[in-house]
């Protein structure tokens, strides 16, 4: 007899999501299994940051649930599915730009354990040292890179049992994307940090996914393996060769 599957740590069922009259996400169905990089890619306007908006509460999920670790979080405020686990890192890294490095990072660590700050903020400091060297630099000032070092940094000083990266690569020069991604790698090995990715830079995303899924229209169209979805052709001519979903 087999042993049971792993209970996902989150699971979307049948979501949808609407602004105003205009229905962003249709019937959305998904699962990301602890210690997985699951990555979601799709072309623009696809529905792929309204999803991880509505796992988090804003806009409001309809029709269906949104379960982490086993329990209903559809409903939850926001703050409240924060404290739950679930560090989300916004397209567009919205980091405080009048606020240091160090004090965006404190802000990041208000939920988490007190006692533990030391040590996440060498954590922090040993992915991206840069930061460290700029601890005291207000992050407005920083680069685009390092902005987005920043902005992942104040999610993982959470201690999150989940992170959500909305296109981390999205304005950023190929050298500093490799550097983003391998960190999102050596995240995932070393702490064996569940991480749900949606990006664009396809190539990227499906390389470094346990498992992938394809967005259109607020749908989900197709679902793999991220090895698989690599080397499907239909993939390939839309996302990794010149092609546009």
């Amino acid at each position: 007899m087999s042993a049971p599957a792993e209970q996902p740590l989150l699971s979307v069922r049948g979501i949808a999501a609407y602004y105003g009259a205009i229905r962003a996400l249709n019937g959305v169905e998904l699962e990301v299994r602890p210690g997985e990089i699951v990555t979601l890619i799709g072309a623009n306007g696809a529905g792929k940051s309204t999803l991880l908006m509505t796992i988090c509460g804003d806009p409001r999920g309809r029709g269906g649930r949104i379960l982490f670790q086993g329990n209903d979080i559809t409903d939850l405020a926001t703050h409240d599915i924060a404290r739950l686990g679930i560090a989300h890192v916004p397209e567009g890294r919205r980091i405080f730009p009048r606020m240091t490095v160090l004090e965006n990072l404190q802000i990041g660590a208000l939920s988490a354990d007190e006692a533990r700050f030391g040590d996440d903020l060498d954590y922090v400091f040993g992915l991206f040292p840069i930061l460290g060297e700029r601890r005291n630099q207000r992050g407005g000032t920083l680069s685009g890179g390092e902005q987005q070092m920043l902005a992942i940094g104040r999610a993982l000083m959470s201690r999150p049992r989940l992170l959500l990266l909305d296109e981390p690569s999205l304005g950023l020069a190929p050298l500093v994307v490799r550097q983003i991604f391998e960190v999102i790698g050596e995240i995932n090995r070393e702490r064996g940090m569940t991480i749900f990715l949606v990006e664009q830079n396809a190539y990227h995303a499906l390389g470094l996914a346990h498992r992938a899924y394809v967005m259109a229209n607020g749908e989900i169209r197709m679902e793999g393996t991220g090895a698989e979805l690599l080397a499907d052709a239909d993939i390939r001519a839309a996302y990794l060769e010149g092609g546009h979903g």
